[in-house]
């Protein structure tokens, strides 16, 4: 029953900003720690962002700290990741990561439960 399901992906140039958002249910979502996930193309999956339970701290790759911002509201179990300044090197499929009273290594994972992904395309 649980569901991650990520939207406003797209295509935008060089310089631009998209609001990534993403929906969850069947799970207790003010308990979940949260997360954005990334792979480019011919790169590996990397860590973008992740945000506490509380929402009281969060935590930025070096590539994107002070461009993206992450953030949720959990009365509409949502979070979301607000990305300015694109350059080309953000392509990549963004995917929404979480779990619930979460146990792993804060913030690198693992996490139990993953959306599908969305396509960011950015162009020069």
């Amino acid at each position: 029953q649980v569901q991650l399901v990520e939207s406003g992906g797209g295509l935008v140039q060089a310089g631009g900003s998209l609001r990534l958002s993403c929906a969850a249910s069947g799970l207790t979502f003010s308990a979940c720690t949260m997360a954005w996930f990334r792979q480019a193309p011919g790169k590996e999956r990397e860590l973008v962002a992740a945000i506490r339970w509380s929402g009281s701290s969060t935590y930025y790759a070096d590539s994107v700290k002070g461009r993206f911002t992450i953030s949720r509201d959990n009365s509409r179990n949502t979070v979301s990741l607000q990305m300015n300044s694109l350059n080309v090197e953000d392509t990549a499929v963004y995917y929404c990561a979480g779990s619930e009273y979460f146990r792993g290594s804060y913030p690198l994972g693992p996490y139990k439960y993953w959306g599908q992904g969305t396509q960011v395309t950015v162009s020069s």
